[in-house]
């Protein structure tokens, strides 16, 4: 029998969905570990290096643990960067185990499993996009960095459909950066830009993960 597959995993944890159209929604987090971007903003840089190998049993063992006392049937599937691993069986199996799944991507590498929820997270200075993901995103979240002008925010609003809403994500919740998203939001209302909004960490707010 061949051996089971195994991931790098960062950390497993419970906790809820702090931003996007899932907003506070009780969910699962597997962060994976690794990042093919390693962003300077990152605000999880312990997940880009080391990590546990952990199988595909391991993996679902930790959640059901976690269900347990935090009942979910949401799994987000996070990192680093997860489409930089192997994800496919562990996609398979938590469907097989009535999971719901959102993957939270930097866009930049596409693998065809099966995702529920592709949450897309473009990154400067490229906010490169893999062409599958232009469609099959359900929402899209921009880091309100120093990068971020309008021009910017133009051009990816326009590659992504105008029903997929576009968060401005405020950069660690800094004041300058919510100044910045502030800005963006009102000209993308005036210039008729379609479904620009505002987005928080509600996790850190609440002193969650």
């Amino acid at each position: 029998m061949p051996p089971q597959p195994t991931l790098k995993i960062t950390e497993i944890f419970a906790s809820i969905q702090g931003e996007g159209l899932g907003l506070g929604r009780p969910t699962l987090f597997v962060r994976l570990t690794g990042c093919n971007l390693r962003c300077s903003f990152c605000d999880t840089k312990s997940a880009w290096r080391r990590g546990r190998k952990m199988t595909i049993d391991e993996i679902l063992s930790a959640l059901a643990k976690q269900r347990r006392t935090w009942p979910s049937d949401w799994v987000c599937l996070t990192g680093g960067e997860p489409f930089a691993q192997e994800i496919d069986p562990l996609v398979k199996r938590l469907h097989q185990d009535g999971f719901h799944i959102q993957v939270e991507t930097n866009g930049t590498i596409y693998r065809d499993c099966g995702i529920d929820w592709p949450t897309v997270s473009p990154k400067p200075p490229r906010y490169e996009v893999a062409a599958e993901f232009l469609k099959s995103a359900r929402e899209v979240k921009l880091v309100v960095s120093k990068e971020m002008t309008f021009a910017v925010l133009g051009r990816i609003r326009a590659s992504f459909p105008a029903e997929i809403p576009l968060f401005l994500q405020p950069e660690s919740n800094r004041p300058e950066s919510r100044a910045r998203a502030t800005r963006l939001l009102r000209r993308s209302l005036a210039e008729r830009l379609p479904d620009v909004r505002l987005g928080i960490q509600l996790h850190r707010i609440f002193g969650l993960r």
